[in-house]
């Protein structure tokens, strides 16, 4: 929604659809613009968590530090960088339909960069990519957790 205004360059609603664009919001964007790290509560037991960058919420919109903020404000639980955190991990909306031989090869790698992490979770942005990554790590024989953002931030919310 944000490319609305890249989509209709030159036509009669371009303005239209740069007006709307400012007003979009990734919810980690629109939580950590509110500020919402103080009501988090610890999670009941310690918690490693490796957050993937989904490449629409990084690379085309330019959010990596919001998530990474939420998730470090949640009492117990440690955030750990993936190495070559910017590769994607193959999902990419419909790569991994059109190319399969080389998405299944980004999984794989992101796998084992997860692996190397010694996360016990895996946490993400996009549905794409936790599916690619739960596969992965599961056909890697560690059937890691993998959840989206705003699950994790829920189970840290007072009751």
């Amino acid at each position: 929604m944000k490319e609305y205004p890249l989509l209709l360059q030159g036509t009669a609603l371009e303005a239209k659809a740069r007006a709307f664009a400012r007003k979009v919001r990734d919810v980690s964007e629109f939580l950590d613009n509110l500020g919402l790290g103080a009501p988090f509560q610890p999670l009941p037991q310690p918690l490693t968590v490796a957050y993937h960058d989904a490449c629409h919420l990084g690379h085309a919109q330019g959010i990596w530090g919001a998530p990474r903020r939420l998730l470090a404000a949640i009492p117990n639980l440690k955030l750990v960088e993936i190495p070559e955190s910017d590769l994607c991990c193959g999902s990419a909306s419909s790569y991994n339909i059109e190319h399969p031989d080389i998405a299944d090869q980004l999984g794989q790698r992101k796998a084992r960069h997860i692996l190397a992490t010694g996360a016990q979770m895996v946490v993400t942005g996009n549905i794409g990519c936790f599916v690619q990554l739960r596969t992965h790590l599961q056909k890697a024989g560690y059937p890691l957790p993998a959840i989206h953002t705003v699950e994790l931030l829920a189970q840290a919310l007072p009751s």
